[in-house]
């Protein structure tokens, strides 16, 4: 059976007290920090991440076009150049 804390069990004591010194009192928690310029953040792409992002596009550049043979170096081509600027563009590079 669970330890049930009935209404009458006292709140464990806060270690410090208002009394003290502000010095002795604990530090509010550290905010997250913002990077410089508020620049995002750089996120880091695996290599595999970015041929199955790849993969992904080139697959439905072939589904649009109704898998018609022939293409298919195309496809990987052009999805090669859709993933890379959209990689660029989330990590505040400027599109060329």
């Amino acid at each position: 059976m669970a330890n049930r804390r009935t209404p009458d069990t006292p709140a464990p004591a806060d270690p410090v007290s208002p009394t003290e010194p502000r010095s002795a009192q604990r530090a509010p928690a550290p905010r997250a920090r913002k990077s410089p310029m508020g620049v995002p953040p750089v996120l880091r792409v695996t290599p595999q991440a970015r041929r199955a992002l790849i993969a992904e596009h080139a697959y439905l550049r072939a589904e649009r076009r109704g898998f018609a043979p022939g293409h298919e170096t195309d496809d990987w081509l052009a999805a090669e150049v859709e993933v890379d600027a959209l990689l660029k563009v989330e990590h505040g590079g400027s599109p060329q």
